[in-house]
């Protein structure tokens, strides 16, 4: 699902304009965004947590040169589901397959 179409949905469920869902949205991101930069863990209860980690550096291996190369430590996002949002994800995919597929008799 892109991003208009999340708009669309909340729209139709909230009976809101889909600028006034966008403006929502876009202010969740920002915020999220903002908070992260600022090295905060920004908990969502019953969906999950956005963090920041520190990935070590590493050594790598240039391409062309076949030289290592020394990678520094940066920052990146993580997004860990909460444990209803993932039991909520394994179930929604069982419903799918109700039965199991069976190879053609011959």
């Amino acid at each position: 699902m892109k991003k208009m179409e999340l708009v669309a949905t909340l729209a139709q469920k909230t009976e809101m304009e889909k600028v006034e869902v966008l403006l929502v949205l876009e202010a969740f991101f920002k915020e999220v965004k903002e908070q992260l930069s600022a090295g905060e863990t920004v908990i969502i209860r019953g969906f999950g947590n956005f963090t920041v980690k520190n990935r070590a550096p590493k050594v790598a291996r240039h391409i062309n040169r076949n030289e290592p190369m020394v990678l520094p430590e940066t920052k990146v996002p993580v997004f860990k589901p909460a444990l209803a949002l993932t039991e909520s994800v394994k179930k929604g995919s069982k419903t799918h397959l109700k039965k199991k597929p069976t190879l053609p008799t011959t």
